[in-house]
């Protein structure tokens, strides 16, 4: 098992390997709107998103992480950012994390078909046995996204991150095992047939 960059699709949203060709696009939709309040490192500039990028593809380098840009199949724009982080060989366990989409592709289909995507490469091709998410404890949005797809809440880790205003961050654990998988899969699979965001 080894992370490669991969290009994920579907029906309404591409998952292509992040680069740094995609750093105008994704300051173009992101920067001004207070997207990255509750991230733990500063994304206010299009300097401090090239620094992401940049760190992020260095841990991809090491084998650990694999970003993702978030790209709209329909308008086929670049709309946000997701990735595999953390991964554990091992353990076989990964997280899914540093996502976020632009305000006018929040609450629709893109981010379900994502994680639908997202997992099942994790689970039926990577071989995962885990899959973990962490949040602010203070995201209710990001909180209730988790438990809307069958994510299991595992607990808080407290004063687990400096924020950049100084504030120390809470994070909420939440994971989906192998032996959950094929119920979460027909759950995020009946969402997009019927429609729902």
């Amino acid at each position: 098992m080894k992370l490669e960059p991969v290009i994920l699709e579907g029906s309404a949203v591409r998952l292509e390997p992040l680069s740094m060709t995609h750093h105008a696009a994704l300051c173009e939709v992101s920067l001004g709107c207070g997207l990255f309040r509750f991230f733990p490192f500063p994304m206010e500039t299009p300097e401090d998103l090239r620094g992401y990028i940049e760190a992020a593809l260095r841990q991809q380098a090491l084998g650990t992480a694999l970003p993702f840009a978030v790209r709209e199949r329909i308008s086929g724009t670049v709309v946000g950012s997701t990735s595999y982080l953390a991964c554990e060989r091992t353990h076989r366990r990964v997280e899914i994390g540093a996502t976020w989409l632009a305000p006018k592709w929040q609450r629709t289909a893109l981010n379900t078909e994502a994680k639908l995507l997202l997992l099942s490469h994790a689970m039926e091709r990577l071989g995962m046995n885990r899959v973990e998410f962490k949040t602010d404890a203070r995201n209710a949005r990001s909180r209730a996204a988790l438990l809307r797809i069958g994510a299991t809440e595992e607990g808080t880790f407290r004063s687990h991150m400096v924020m950049p205003d100084g504030h120390l961050r809470d994070s909420v654990y939440y994971s989906i095992v192998v032996r959950d998988w094929p119920g979460i899969k027909l759950r995020l699979e009946e969402f997009l047939a019927g429609g729902a965001r």
